[in-house]
């Protein structure tokens, strides 16, 4: 049987002191034991990463992805310390989205070998987003809220949709469903609702709070700024003890000022490293599409091509990598190893309801930190993966 040691194991409920952990042969923990004498050089051992926002990587859109493309994909997130994550889609005409849907959900219900990152659900980003906040969500394919179109999504989906971003503050038709109704709708039918591309304002984004939503996409990005007198769904986000917030840690999307706002409000328990990242994460700079649009990818910046061709920058996603999310916010506000990844495996799981303890019997998903706090290596279903 193979046998891992470290330093320390990080858990979701704490930690143990030089763990020998013994692992199956298919893959699962055998034993989770404490011996002194095992010495390493202040390795620490912890649960992977969860990214519950990636539209894609290593030249691989989500919403596009062919089965052996999902494997690539895998194959490289596994790399970067990935373990699980949700496929993210991009507002898109309703067929497109409902082929997406299909085609996410068969990945999700494929068995696959070997030390690969697992798609565990769907983050259905959009279209129910604000007009005003819509970043690159493409404005012919925003729509109001739908009750049905959302039971028709979960439907191609196979019930596979775990998340969903929406703006509180979108009105119905006459006779229609509010977007309160919609959050309700779904958060009663077992799907989590966050906060997003929104214009709300303090009253609306409460009113969101009490309808169900449970966490903020890409806090910040795609949200009415702060005001002092009108603070805003920004400023509810960071205040409310109720919700769990996104963020994405590249230096690009949010400076290290209110990266350390952010941390400082949401604290080591409401806050989650996300990636936002699309197809060109692990890819060289160039032209690159996220759900069909063209991006344009340079210095760390991804710009949509449409807008820069009319002068304008608007971001469309990253290619952040999860490894360097919990480098960044360790080096931008100071936080433990121990901090950073309860903002990247922990609290993300915590939001979704999921049980990811590390225990005997479960899969044996690992990754080995250095004593400096640097990703060394990951281990899934009990296999190294390669980096």
């Amino acid at each position: 049987m193979q046998t891992l040691t470290a330093r320390r194991l990080l858990t979701h409920t704490g930690s143990i002191e030089y763990p020998v952990i013994t692992l199956t042969a298919d893959g699962l923990i055998a034993e989770i034991e404490s011996d002194p004498n095992v010495r390493n050089a202040g390795e620490t051992l912890t649960a992977p990463f969860l990214d519950v926002h990636s539209h894609g990587a290593a030249s691989h859109d989500v919403m596009t992805a062919s089965p052996s493309d999902f494997v690539a994909l895998n194959t490289f997130l596994a790399s970067r310390g990935v373990g699980q994550y949700l496929a993210t889609t991009v507002t898109a005409p309703i067929d497109h989205t409902l082929q997406a849907l299909s085609r996410i959900a068969d990945e999700i219900e494929t068995s696959h070998s070997g030390p690969l990152a697992t798609p565990i659900g769907i983050h259905l980003e959009g279209p129910f987003i604000s007009h005003a906040k819509r970043g690159v969500h493409p404005v012919a394919n925003i729509l109001a809220p739908s009750i049905e179109l959302f039971d028709r999504f979960q439907e191609a989906a196979r019930g596979h949709i775990s998340l969903i971003t929406i703006a509180p503050e979108t009105p119905g038709f006459v006779g229609n469903p509010s977007a309160l109704d919609l959050i309700a709708h779904a958060t009663k039918a077992g799907v989590k609702v966050s906060i997003g591309h929104s214009n709300a304002t303090t009253a609306e984004a409460l009113a969101g709070i009490a309808a169900g939503a449970v966490s903020a996409t890409h806090t910040f990005n795609a949200m009415r700024p702060i005001d002092h007198r009108e603070p805003g769904v920004a400023a509810i986000v960071l205040d409310s003890q109720q919700l769990f917030a996104e963020l994405i840690c590249d230096g690009v999307h949010v400076a290290p000022e209110i990266v350390r706002l952010w941390l400082k409000a949401k604290g080591e328990d409401l806050g989650i490293l996300i990636t936002d990242s699309m197809s060109a994460a692990g890819m060289p700079d160039g032209d690159y599409t996220l759900a069909g649009l063209g991006v344009r990818v340079a210095n760390g910046r991804c710009l949509l091509q449409c807008d820069l061709d009319e002068g304008r920058e608007t971001l469309a996603g990253s290619i952040l990598t999860m490894d360097r999310a919990v480098a960044n916010v360790q080096a931008m506000t100071g936080a433990s190893l121990a901090t950073a990844l309860r903002l990247a495996s922990t609290n993300p799981s915590r939001m979704l309801g999921l049980d990811l303890a590390i225990l005997p019997g479960s899969p044996a998903n690992f990754n080995l930190f250095s004593a400096d706090g640097t990703l060394q290596q990951t281990i899934l279903h009990g296999q190294t993966v390669a980096r």
